[in-house]
């Protein structure tokens, strides 16, 4: 109560207020209550460009453009309006779980479609004695084939709407997912993630790796 009193006296030499700290507290948090908070990316209008063909049935979302097709499913606490080369976005309810789905909602659907006009692409720096990788075509899938410093080589099949190759141990990773380009490239990363000593093992481009000072001998 006393630390209570003492931030009290603080807050009227700040803001000029010779009343009550209770009085203040109170009238702030009144204003918090009354604000309506909007998500800065929800509320923005999302343009559709020219070659891209964006339609909602029910609660799926087709987005078809020069560099494949995307579904997604979104749940009804936000409503999807259908424009002329536009889609806006709206919450049904005032409440905290749609406005979490709000921004991110508009986030998936800008991703999609731009994911179907310039495809994602991420790469990976493999770098060690010994360690190598490879793609390679096994039936109608291909895979990855790497050396890894292990008794076996680890062998990781590619998904289907990723494309990867890898030359001089440069892996590269592309898609019109931005999802499944990311999650991927995570998998393949968390097979040998680099060690703190010599760097060894696979690291995203341009990531920097803390260094770790080894033991000094006498």
């Amino acid at each position: 109560m006393r630390a209570k009193n003492k931030l009290g006296v603080k807050l009227c030499l700040e803001f000029g207020n010779s009343r009550p700290y209770v009085g203040l507290v109170a009238s702030h948090k009144s204003d918090i209550g009354n604000k309506n908070y909007m998500s800065r990316i929800g509320k923005q209008t999302i343009q559709i460009p020219e070659g891209v063909k964006v339609s909602l049935e029910g609660p799926t979302l087709t987005v078809v453009g020069p560099k494949g097709t995307l579904k997604k499913d979104f749940r009804d606490d936000v409503t999807i309006t259908m424009g002329d080369k536009v889609i806006d976005l709206n919450i049904k309810r005032n409440d905290k779980f749609s406005k979490s789905l709000w921004g991110t909602y508009a986030s998936h659907i800008k991703n999609m479609i731009q994911g179907v006009v310039t495809p994602y692409q991420k790469k990976l720096i493999l770098e060690g004695v010994g360690f190598k990788s490879e793609v390679k075509q096994n039936g109608e899938h291909k895979e990855f084939n790497f050396a890894l410093g292990f008794s076996h080589p680890v062998i990781v099949k590619i998904p289907e709407g990723i494309t990867a190759t890898a030359e001089k141990n440069n892996i590269t990773i592309s898609g019109i997912d931005k999802e499944l380009v990311g999650s991927f490239t995570a998998a393949v990363r968390a097979l040998k993630k680099p060690e703190p000593y010599k760097g060894k093992g696979m690291r995203y481009e341009g990531e920097v790796i803390r260094r770790k000072q080894g033991k000094k001998t006498v």
